[in-house]
């Protein structure tokens, strides 16, 4: 059952109160039709509840087999690695994952086999009803079907799923029934084959989405970036591409294909090994995130909770932080110049100006997105680079968020972002560059190219020499 809804409906809520963090307010919850009280954590576990979190809970120092069975009494006080990892050997292969030494450390492992070992630890609790909270947000397409074949093999074993996911894809390729809650309500759920994607957006926003993504442009400014035969420790090859005023380049490529190591060079954040960037005709040299913002260039980067935002701070703090200089007259915070900035920021960016206030990880995800974007506009910069622009965002913020990249791009900024998401890239972007392996593939006019050839590129191009032109 795909458990689906905007940012802020409830759905976390939902989720602990069935994994013991939250008691309810009211009505009951049923297991095999008997009337339960989860009490605590331990008690939902002991239920037949497991859950595994969007942000995963592994140790990365410890083994495969440590974290399978971390927290995990049975064993007594004293057991040896060997037996350790031979009984997590049956629980790798129920998730896909029989080829894995389980004396491998978890840090060497990839983002798709960490998710599936957080599965493989929920089976070994022996648990039931396992709740998958956003398991494929930070997944290539690739890693993506991994995951959904070992969901689809759970649920052929009898155990019940409930699948909470922002892809909408997902829902329509996985779930027998959906359950939509919209500002904490929930309705009984709806067999899947009842539903279009249209009328589910509907139904999880209150009105229909009439464009997901936002019109293209037709005309550009003049060249604002260029970037010369770059190549870090992360690209194999050297990459060659220039964007325009006005324009929103997107950077198609699985995770580690190189597309976001192209941002990260740009940003400062990856030293260049070779070759050169230009802003507006001249060449710079980055030393750091401070020489590139001092430039001009602005970085909002995929993992906003790490490194995105200040998540205790206030929006006000947020929005106004990458922009001191503009609220700090003779080195003092003039509050009232602080305000004033942080309430045109929201207001572009349609951030509620009464929360402004509230620290900033109080938010729903899709609003802390667009404080993480709408930052950037205070430093007026010339560039845009935006890493994995919707992450965990909800369908009607991610529309929101189109609107606005297309709406500062249309301002005279050139955008730049990278994206997993083939879908996101053909829709939003007005100019595509494939990558794969640390190469990039080719570059495509947006409208003169389609999803099967963007998919191939980023998965199996035939042609990893070919110069992208």
């Amino acid at each position: 059952m795909a458990l689906v809804g905007e940012n802020g409906a409830g759905k976390s809520t939902l989720v602990k109160i069935l994994t013991g963090l939250y008691p309810p307010d009211a009505g009951s919850i049923r297991i095999e039709g008997k009337i339960v009280r989860i009490r605590q954590t331990a008690h939902s576990q002991a239920l037949g509840i497991a859950v595994v979190q969007q942000e995963l809970s592994l140790v990365p120092t410890m083994s495969v087999a440590e974290n399978i069975f971390i927290g995990k009494q049975h064993f007594g006080l004293v057991y040896t690695q060997h037996k350790l990892e031979e009984k997590a050997s049956p629980f790798l292969e129920l998730v896909g994952l029989a080829h894995l030494d389980p004396s491998t450390p978890v840090s060497t492992l990839s983002v798709a086999e960490r998710q599936l070992i957080e599965v493989a630890r929920m089976v070994s609790r022996e648990a039931r009803i396992l709740i998958l909270d956003e398991p494929t947000a930070s997944l290539d397409e690739g890693e993506i079907e991994r995951v959904k074949r070992v969901v689809r093999s759970l649920a052929g074993q009898g155990r019940s799923v409930i699948y909470v996911t922002h892809r909408l894809p997902e829902v329509f390729d996985l779930a027998d029934r959906v359950t939509v809650l919209r500002n904490g309500e929930g309705r009984l759920g709806i067999p899947v084959s009842e539903l279009t994607p249209e009328t589910l957006i509907e139904r999880m926003i209150g009105r229909s989405l009439q464009r997901m993504y936002p019109v293209r442009a037709t005309e550009f400014g003049p060249e604002v970036l260029a970037v010369h035969e770059l190549c870090t420790e992360e690209l194999k090859a050297p990459v060659t591409l220039s964007v325009r005023s006005g324009e929103i380049f997107g950077l198609a490529g699985q995770v580690g294909s190189g597309a976001s190591g192209v941002l990260n060079a740009i940003a400062g954040v990856q030293p260049v090994v070779r070759g050169r960037i230009e802003l507006k005709g001249q060449t710079l040299r980055l030393r750091g995130r401070q020489d590139s913002i001092s430039a001009g260039i602005a970085y909002c980067s995929a993992e906003r909770k790490k490194d995105g935002l200040f998540s205790v701070r206030s929006v006000t703090e947020n929005l106004t932080s990458p922009a001191l200089h503009r609220v700090t007259p003779r080195g003092w915070l003039n509050r009232r110049k602080e305000k004033e900035l942080a309430g045109s920021l929201a207001r572009f960016f349609q951030i509620d100006v009464d929360r402004l206030g509230h620290p900033a990880g109080t938010l729903s995800g899709g609003n802390q997105q667009k404080v993480a974007l709408g930052k950037w506009l205070g430093v007026e910069p010339a560039v845009l680079l935006v890493e994995e622009p919707t992450p965990g965002v909800d369908v009607g913020a991610r529309a929101d968020i189109y609107a606005h990249l297309r709406r500062m791009a249309m301002e005279g900024l050139a955008v730049v972002f990278s994206s997993s998401d083939i879908q996101e890239v053909l829709g939003l972007a007005d100019k595509i560059g494939t990558f794969y392996h640390g190469r990039l593939i080719n570059i495509y006019e947006a409208e003169e190219t389609d999803m099967t050839t963007l998919t191939m590129d980023v998965t199996s191009p035939i042609d990893l020499g070919k110069t992208a032109s």
